[in-house]
């Protein structure tokens, strides 16, 4: 199998197999990045009014709320299974707009007039460098096993969904800007939305906790690497 040679900014010479290069170029076309919250490239936190609705797709009222169809928008609500979570969506009147694939229907988990909330315009996400390797875990079903003394056979219950995380592998390079700025939100325990778009254009968004890491993994002929976690408190919402 042939090879194909790149010389890192620090002067190592690098060494990749067709396989991995085809790989790193997909990863070029795949990216991850990252938005803080609370600074300039966030719009003005706008009140929720009211509750939002009980429908497929989910109604919020805003008064003015100055958005366009398609804003990428951070949602807090009294619903747990919204709260927290990066929607798109689509604007129906100056003061209402739809959550893009939120269904709230089921008042069970979506008690009516408690969905009240703040909304959130995303805007100016940053690209996280040097990306190698992506990988997630958890966001699987949780069950709790019950054994009933009237039953032979004891039932396995679904109980809700456990953590989801992403981790990335990340060529180290201490001068990348982007880097900096995840060191300090890691280091300050700041929340940050999340947006991972895919070769093909699929979208996946989240918000939650970034951690980096400062010490990178030294290789033998091989980039350095740094290890990037990040923590999803909400849904995690594909497009």
């Amino acid at each position: 199998m042939s090879e194909v040679r790149e010389r890192s900014r620090t002067g190592l010479r690098t060494t990749f197999t067709e396989d991995q290069d085809r790989l790193i170029r997909r990863l070029r076309e795949e990216n991850v990045t990252f938005a803080k919250i609370a600074d300039g490239s966030i719009t003005t936190l706008k009140v929720v009014d009211g509750a939002i609705t009980n429908a497929n797709p989910a109604v919020a009222t805003s008064v003015a709320h100055g958005y366009t169809t398609g804003d990428e928008i951070l949602i807090t609500s009294g619903w747990e299974d919204i709260t927290d979570s990066v929607v798109k969506i689509t604007v129906l009147t100056a003061d209402t707009f739809s959550l893009t694939g939120v269904d709230t229907s089921n008042t069970g988990f979506y008690p009516a007039g408690t969905g009240a909330g703040t909304a959130q315009k995303i805007s100016g996400w940053t690209a996280i460098p040097q990306v190698l390797t992506i990988s997630g875990s958890g966001g699987d079903a949780r069950f709790t096993d019950v054994q009933l003394l009237a039953r032979r056979n004891s039932l396995k219950i679904p109980t809700g969904f456990n953590a989801t995380s992403i981790t990335l592998s990340l060529a180290h390079d201490a001068a990348q800007p982007g880097y900096q700025t995840m060191l300090q939100i890691s280091r300050n325990l700041s929340k940050v939305a999340f947006k991972q778009v895919i070769s093909g254009g699929a979208v996946t968004y989240g918000y939650g906790y970034l951690n980096v890491s400062e010490m990178p993994k030294l290789n033998s002929n091989q980039v350095n690497t740094v290890d990037a976690a990040m923590t999803v408190i909400g849904r995690s919402l594909s497009y």
